[in-house]
């Protein structure tokens, strides 16, 4: 950071102690780093007696993708490195220390996350979608959803009880939604990828069941779901673990005629489904729908599917 905007947003903040009482004058004047005011045309204006502070924006793209390293060997590589991935390379360092730049796109991103696993899927996209919600054993909460996986993996009593009431058995597709690590991933996609889901079944003359979202959701509800309704393809969608920023990425678990005792072998998976960078959620319905269809003429998903066609 410069020294004339680090003197402005020291000068923001000894303002906003004063004016709160905070903090006397003679105890800022006593301390080790005074503060150097800096001119008042330089500062943005306050609002409500509160500094504003004007700080750049640390999660835009052109700060992810800009440089750390000050003196690169090679510039144009590192460039056309950093573009390949979001991991966090070329990001430099400040002694032993992450820069400063770095370590504030480091805990935006850790917010990010934060917010996405705290979320709840909006019930107004569920209504619109035609979604019923049942949940997973999972009773305690959030912090009880990602200490015990296994509780994610079964269906209530009353979520089994209300999705035998509720839809079509053996259909020949099943669609289901889950909430899994980040509802964001679920509003951010669910309305594009469910009309080609839908759309693509009618033309294919594939029988569709009742779609339905399941709260604190893991992969493995598919084998109870599929004890229930005996789908010959079921489809959960659900929200992948949020990391780097990235919030709004779904997957698309399928199988054959899922039932208990199947694992991810017997699966297979669309990932990384979102706009700007990932799949395209209009792509990957399609797709989705492709190999729903491969899956009922080999009747075999995961591995079995891998092996038959070579």
């Amino acid at each position: 950071m410069e020294v004339d905007r680090l003197d402005r947003v020291v000068s923001a903040v000894v303002e906003a102690l004063l004016a709160s009482g905070a903090a006397s004058p003679r105890a800022l004047a006593a301390s080790e780093a005074p503060a150097t005011a800096a001119p008042a045309a330089a500062r943005p204006p306050a609002q409500d007696g509160a500094a504003a502070l004007e700080l750049q924006d640390t999660t835009r793209d052109e700060a992810r993708r800009a440089s750390g390293i000050a003196h690169p060997a090679d510039p144009d590589g590192l460039a056309a490195l950093m573009c390949s991935t979001s991991a966090r390379i070329g990001v430099g360092r400040a002694g032993p220390r992450p820069r400063t730049a770095s370590l504030l796109l480091f805990q935006a991103d850790h917010a990010i996350t934060r917010d996405a696993l705290l979320r709840e899927v909006d019930p107004a996209l569920l209504d619109e979608a035609g979604l019923f919600t049942v949940h997973s054993r999972v009773e305690g909460g959030l912090e009880e959803y990602l200490r015990r996986p296994d509780l994610g993996r079964r269906l209530s009593e009353a979520a089994a009880a209300t999705i035998r009431e509720r839809c079509a058995r053996k259909p020949g597709l099943q669609i289901c939604v889950g909430d899994g690590l980040s509802a964001r991933a679920i509003e951010a996609n669910l309305r594009k990828i469910l009309p080609v889901l839908k759309a693509g079944a009618a033309s294919a003359s594939i029988s569709l069941g009742t779609p339905f979202f399941i709260r604190h959701a893991r992969v493995g509800l598919m084998n109870d779901i599929g004890d229930i309704l005996e789908p010959e393809v079921l489809v959960l969608l659900i929200g992948e673990r949020p990391g780097l920023g990235r919030a709004d990425s779904m997957s698309a678990y399928m199988a054959y005629r899922p039932h208990g005792g199947q694992n991810d072998a017997d699966r297979d998976v669309v990932c990384n489904i979102f706009d700007g960078g990932g799949t395209n959620p209009l792509e990957a319905g399609a797709y989705v729908l492709s190999l729903a269809r491969r899956m009922m003429q080999r009747k075999a998903s995961g591995v079995k599917l891998r092996l038959m066609e070579g």
